[in-house]
């Protein structure tokens, strides 16, 4: 039997880290909600005395944000869609494929882990720049197809299902894409969701790889419309931080909805799935 003091000290821990972690969320939005007056206050309130929803509006209004936004989507759905299909056949034929050099292959893969993208994009800018796609959704989404921790992932998993599964699935007359993408990717459906969770934040969040590969403002994305923002207000902070606040809002939301909304997909998977 469980001890009461202890479950109701723990629930007290849980709580106040809890609203440790979140105080920066909450201080970023009162801040998004406030007057440049009150930003110059000595003491700073905990609570806007007006909340001023139009900055939200006039975050908008000061870099191209619509634009930046459809920037944005196609280059975070375009890189998620690829890492995800690419993902899930690579991590097929690594975990399930007889072929020469398959466990080499998968060693080179591995590799790609340590190597950070500053070590590798001066070739590969001079390479995209040489064929005209600087500049272009091309060079945002195509040198990010491929996720070498999205095939590890999902090797893993694949590796855990039973071949006799596969065979009958062969037997029944089903091919190698059937039984990819109606048998091993469903009962794979955690990982794939998992997956798609860290590919979106990572794609969404992203800043150098933009900042390199685009050059005017109809390429833009917000992460790099945020920098701009900020440049655009130096020594000027006090009277426009809360725009930049509000436009950081603007940003992370869909984050925030995403992560929710994922959470619950791999609960429900997870229930749903042979493998608990």
């Amino acid at each position: 039997m469980k001890n009461p003091l202890f479950t109701s000290t723990r629930v007290i821990v849980a709580i106040v880290i809890t609203l440790f972690m979140f105080f920066p969320i909450y201080w970023m939005l009162i801040t998004a909600l406030k007057t440049s007056s009150e930003l110059r206050m000595a003491v700073p309130s905990f609570w806007p005395e007006k909340l001023m929803w139009e900055n939200f509006a006039s975050a908008f209004k000061a870099i191209p944000f619509y634009r930046f936004t459809v920037n944005t989507v196609i280059q975070t759905v375009g890189i998620v869609f690829l890492q995800i299909n690419i993902g899930v056949m690579a991590a097929y034929a690594f975990s399930k494929g007889t072929f020469p050099g398959r466990d080499a292959l998968f060693v080179l893969v591995l590799a790609a882990l340590i190597v950070p993208e500053q070590v590798v994009f001066v070739p590969i800018y001079v390479m995209l720049s040489k064929i005209g796609w600087i500049n272009t959704y091309y060079a945002l989404i195509i040198p990010h197809a491929a996720s070498a921790y999205g095939i590890f992932l999902l090797r893993q998993m694949f590796r855990s299902i039973n071949n006799d599964v596969i065979e009958a699935a062969k037997v029944d007359g089903a091919s190698r894409l059937q039984v990819l993408y109606r048998i091993l990717t469903p009962m794979a459906m955690p990982t794939v969701a998992t997956l798609t969770v860290i590919s979106f934040i990572h794609s969404w969040n992203a800043y150098f790889w933009p900042l390199v590969m685009t050059n005017s403002n109809k390429m833009r994305v917000l992460t790099v419309g945020i920098s701009m923002m900020r440049d655009s207000i130096a020594g000027d902070e006090a009277l426009n931080f809360h725009l930049l606040m509000s436009a950081s809002i603007l940003v992370i939301l869909p984050i925030v909805i995403m992560f929710v909304f994922a959470q619950k997909y791999i609960v429900a998977a997870m229930a749903n799935s042979t493998f608990k």
